[in-house]
């Protein structure tokens, strides 16, 4: 079997997530919501079916993607899932530390999974080494509000919908205890402030968001990958600490680990090299003590994705999920909660194909 094509589909799906309009900002706009699908064909017939990070990165990760990385892999076996993601790797060694060629890989790795899946009858979870399960808890990953007022009803209507553990991509104190006040003291509450301060900044603001007991503040400062500065945060602020979203590939983790900048590592599989690579971060994660929880606040095949490498895991972590309902979504169900809790699927490979009439009626590149 070889690979033929690797095409890149950008999709812009609406939303709808009970919230007033606001600014647009990177991945999504006041109604829709950018997904970077990338379709990997055979010579066989058989398709599978990645997706690669995108947001802000679309203009340069498409071209990575379809200029770059992508025509390296045609007249590859993609069944070989591990030869051909490391000739990618040393092919482009100069850029594979991290961002969109790494990101193009990411998609192409996804992909031959579940080309491998598809070949062997089996869903990704097992191909892994899983045991069988139905489902994955998920956690609501909320849009930014900036309003409190926002952030209190979002919340308290993402608990009502089943969700057992909120987190917010708030950046102030008066946000976080909106939150805290909505859900009550036992729900685990998590926030992600995207890189917004300096490690100096970062440690003041984690000490006045220690009376509301977050379960952990997730990429506190910027750079993400100054380990020191968050080794400090962790030392000094009093909360957890998460962090791996920005970082560029398993070395990194080894980093972290040895700086003692993390509780909680969070690799992306649309990030850092796809479905292998993360596996192994989650392994060195564990292996020094860390937790690992995948990044993963996507709505195409990345998600399902993870779902199948949560599935696969030896320890349970929950599910990153975009709390948001999809007015148009080309996996249908297989990416929707319910109850707070996503379906692990059980058919070949990734377990669903996408809609190619709603793809291609919501593409946008």
């Amino acid at each position: 079997m070889k690979i033929t094509n690797v095409e890149p589909i950008l999709v812009a799906l609406p939303y709808e997530d009970g919230a007033p309009k606001r600014e647009s900002a990177p991945g999504h706009s006041a109604e829709t919501v950018l997904s970077l699908f990338v379709k990997v064909e055979t010579d066989e017939g058989i398709t599978g079916w990645g997706e690669a990070f995108s947001f802000a990165t679309v203009p340069v990760t498409i071209p990575a993607i379809a200029e770059a990385v992508g025509p390296l892999a045609i007249g590859q076996d993609p069944t070989d899932i591990e030869a051909v993601a490391e000739d990618l790797r040393r092919r482009y060694q100069n850029m594979m530390r991290g961002g969109p060629a790494r990101f193009a890989l990411s998609a192409i790795e996804i992909a031959m999974w579940d080309i491998k899946g598809k070949v062997e009858g089996k869903p990704i979870w097992q191909l892994l080494g899983g045991a069988p399960k139905e489902s994955v808890e998920a956690y609501a990953s909320m849009f930014r509000y900036h309003e409190p007022t926002v952030v209190k009803q979002i919340a308290a209507t993402a608990y009502q919908r089943g969700y057992r553990k909120i987190k917010l991509h708030e950046r102030t104190v008066e946000a976080v205890a909106a939150a805290r006040e909505a859900l009550g003291p036992d729900v685990p509450l998590m926030v992600d402030v995207n890189c917004a301060w300096y490690p100096d900044e970062a440690i003041a603001m984690a000490q006045k968001m220690q009376p509301y007991d977050i379960a952990w503040l997730e990429e506190p400062i910027s750079p993400p990958d100054d380990y020191d500065g968050l080794a400090r945060v962790r030392r000094e602020g009093g909360v957890p600490i998460a962090n791996g979203e920005n970082i560029g590939n398993p070395y990194d983790v080894k980093w972290m680990a040895a700086r003692g900048a993390v509780d909680i590592v969070q690799p992306s599989v649309v990030k850092h090299g796809g479905i292998g690579d993360v596996m192994r971060m989650v392994e060195i994660a564990e292996d020094a003590g860390m937790r690992a929880v995948p990044h993963c606040p996507f709505v195409g095949p990345g998600l399902l994705a993870t779902i199948h490498i949560i599935a696969a895991m030896k320890t349970e972590v929950p599910c990153e999920h975009r709390y948001c309902d999809l007015g148009a979504s080309p996996l249908g169900d297989a990416v929707v909660a319910k109850d707070g809790r996503l379906s692990v699927p059980q058919g070949p490979g990734l377990g669903v194909d996408p809609d190619l009439d709603m793809l291609e009626h919501y593409r946008v590149r």
